[in-house]
């Protein structure tokens, strides 16, 4: 059963029309406001969660339930018909999984899919699997015991917004660019993992006193795996905070570790800032730092959400600027949202660095947006120079300022 939407409400053209010089206020969902209803197609394989899916949807104005969808078969026969501007598409469902369902459907209809996962290993795993073949964003579904549509309200209605604003053919060619970049390397260095270069003891030295933090959320894990596979030693400590539940960035950690010469993991209490390391916050506690000798370690908090998040990239920021100063390198990614604003600004008041990524290569350009309109931001970099434009820092700033000193 369903309804054929009107047509679309936010299309790539829209998207790609956003104005850049919106107010902070009305940037910070990082969705194109728009008066335009966004039709729904929900798709999962449980009619409870069908139908609260569908209950929540129905309750926000400006959205509508475009049809539901008990499996990824029906959901496509369905797409050409109702021409949905969202789907909402569950990860584990019999006949045609959610992967698959994916596939299939940005091969014909390149329509923005949030993801619907269990909060469980497999899930999460599945679930940036999707986001790496070009699903905009996802939400995870909540233990049982809890309330699904309290739990899954506000944050599906903001990433179904968020969402639809998104272009979504920008977002595959970034991928399909990522993977022929994987394909050359690959040709020349088939081993899984690449080879961490060895660094030079007194590099080792200079480097173990700064620091790399890092703040991310809607759409990041693709854009992490691009930027952990260019990056090559040696680098100073880095600290990520990417906005996700647990589970998820205990597998973001190990999926990032197989792809880069650096060594990446999730952060766990206590554990010590070096360079070459890459510290991933762990879902659900806050990221904070403090001073270990010349470093620093990592403290885990279980505090409030802070800007909205738990882990924040404004706490994670602060207490990198406390602890490191003008020996700090910040950088906004894309995200929804104002985090990492406030943190940005900490680091450049502390004498730090910003860099934020531009809105061409941004998925969603919210929390680098904010940032760089209310002027946390020192430079905006495409995503493909990332690496290069973080290595030309480490080597000018860290590195040959510390030989001439």
């Amino acid at each position: 059963m369903g309804f054929r939407c009107a047509a679309g409400a936010l299309g790539g053209a829209a998207a790609g029309a956003r104005s850049s010089n919106r107010s902070t206020d009305s940037i910070e969902s990082g969705a194109m406001s728009t008066s335009k209803t966004i039709c729904v197609l929900i798709v999962d394989d449980s009619a409870v969660v069908r139908q609260v899916l569908d209950d929540v949807i129905r309750a926000t104005p400006g959205m509508e339930v475009a049809g539901t969808a008990s499996d990824g078969q029906e959901a496509l026969e369905m797409i050409a018909a109702l021409k949905p501007d969202v789907v909402t598409l569950d990860v584990q469902m019999p006949r045609m999984d959610g992967l698959t369902t994916l596939d299939a459907l940005l091969r014909s209809n390149p329509i923005p899919v949030v993801m619907v996962s269990s909060l469980t290993r497999i899930g999460a795993d599945i679930t940036l699997e999707a986001l790496d073949h070009g699903a905009v964003d996802y939400v995870a579904k909540p233990e049982p015991g809890q309330d699904m549509a309290s739990a899954l309200g506000d944050e599906l209605i903001r990433k179904i917004r968020s969402a639809a604003g998104v272009d979504v053919r920008r977002i595959l060619e970034i991928r399909r660019q990522r993977k022929l970049r994987q394909a050359q390397r690959r040709a020349v260095r088939p081993s899984e993992k690449p080879p961490t270069a060895a660094t030079a003891p007194g590099e080792l030295a200079e480097l173990v006193d700064k620091c790399i933090a890092i703040g991310i959320s809607t759409g990041g894990p693709p854009v992490l795996a691009m930027l952990f596979e260019a990056l090559q030693p040696p680098m100073p400590p880095i600290v990520v905070v990417q906005h996700m539940p647990p589970h998820f960035t205990g597998s973001l950690a190990w999926r990032l570790d197989s792809l880069s010469a650096l060594s990446v993991r999730e952060a766990q209490e206590g554990d010590m800032l070096a360079p070459n390391l890459v510290l991933i916050a762990p879902g659900g506690k806050h990221l904070k730092l403090r001073r270990a000798g010349r470093t620093a370690k990592v403290a885990l908090d279980d505090g409030p959400p802070v800007s909205g998040h738990k882990p924040s990239v404004d706490v994670m920021m602060t207490t990198a600027a406390s602890m490191f100063g003008p020996r700090t390198l910040g950088i906004v990614m894309t995200g929804m949202g104002r985090d990492g604003s406030d943190g940005c600004k900490a680091i450049r008041a502390a004498g730090g660095y910003v860099l934020g990524q531009d809105e061409q290569t941004s998925a969603v350009y919210g929390m680098n947006k904010v940032a760089w309109v209310e002027g946390n931001v020192d430079r905006q970099f495409a995503l493909h120079e990332g690496a290069r434009m973080i290595t030309q820092f480490v080597v000018q700033r860290f590195l040959n300022a510390a030989l001439t000193r």
